[in-house]
């Protein structure tokens, strides 16, 4: 069984299968498809496909396509999407990793997103410097006095992760991120994006946070692998914070297949308390 690392919780849930395996344990032609499926007690649906292949041994490229359906009561339901296409390449010991997104609903709020990544990854420890830049697109709805319009405002992200072994079997992943506005969402006249954007765990809303953090403990038992991972945001629209815990197990199917399930509890100041489960499948394949 091939072992890629799984990655540590990302800003939206729907993007569980979002992979990145370390170019350093791939050879030339090795990848790796994943898909799932995640769903809450609100009722909330997300799904998600990746599929990752080393161009060359230290070179990895990762293509990714997530859609998460919202039910909003009287008003028109919330269809999300997310595309990704990341250039990951190991110099040994630094690496880069090199990112294009689309973000969002583009009948309401979506954005168009860069992101890049230097890293250090010596056996046992990684560190990495993130950096992330947004660029949004609010369409106001006409009101009946207003015609609507179109809104534009970006965002700059700055954040870390430290991943280091504790012991032969144990490891802990801590991460961060941090986001300016270029104005500020929490005027009065911007109110009007958190009427028509909250709704679930899983909303438009909830990826316009002023800072986020979590920390994940991993443990292995031979070819199975149990998580926690803590985390916490607040919001940049409102202040909101929420508190998540998620645990993850993963377990072999085959040789070249991978399980995983997973198991979370939010407390959102936001949208209350929320249960949520997901499943992933991950499949490996080697180069000639």
């Amino acid at each position: 069984m091939f072992r890629f690392a799984v990655p540590s919780a990302l800003p939206l849930a729907l993007l569980l299968a979002l992979l990145t395996a370390p170019p350093a344990l791939a050879e030339q032609g090795d990848y790796l498809i994943a898909g799932g499926l995640e769903s809450d007690t609100d009722g909330t649906l997300a799904a998600s496909i990746s599929a990752g292949r080393a161009m060359t041994d230290p070179t990895w490229l990762s293509l990714t396509l997530a859609h998460t359906n919202v039910d909003i009561e009287r008003r028109p339901s919330l269809n999300t999407w997310f595309g990704e296409a990341a250039l990951d390449h190991y110099f040994d010991p630094l690496g880069v990793r090199l990112a294009a997104a689309y973000w969002g609903d583009n009948d309401v709020l979506d954005s168009t997103d860069g992101r890049a990544s230097l890293y250090w990854r010596k056996p046992g420890f990684s560190l990495s410097g993130d950096v992330e830049y947004r660029d949004f697109e609010f369409d106001v709805p006409a009101g009946v006095v207003l015609p609507g319009r179109t809104v534009g405002f970006d965002a700059e992200g700055l954040g870390a992760s430290l991943r280091v072994d504790l012991g032969s079997s144990a490891d802990l992943s801590i991460t961060g991120m941090r986001y300016e506005y270029n104005v500020n969402l929490r005027f009065d006249q911007n109110r009007g994006i958190a009427r028509l954007l909250n709704a679930s765990r899983l909303s438009l809303i909830n990826s316009l946070v002023d800072h986020r953090a979590s920390v994940g403990l991993g443990l292995d038992r031979g070819a199975q692998r149990w998580e926690l991972v803590l985390s916490g945001s607040q919001g940049a629209v409102d202040g909101n914070h929420t508190r998540s815990a998620t645990v993850r197990f993963l377990t072999p199917l085959s040789e070249r297949s991978d399980i995983e399930f997973g198991l979370g509890y939010d407390d959102s100041d936001l949208y209350g308390d929320v249960t949520f489960f997901s499943v992933f499948l991950y499949f490996y394949g080697a180069g000639e």
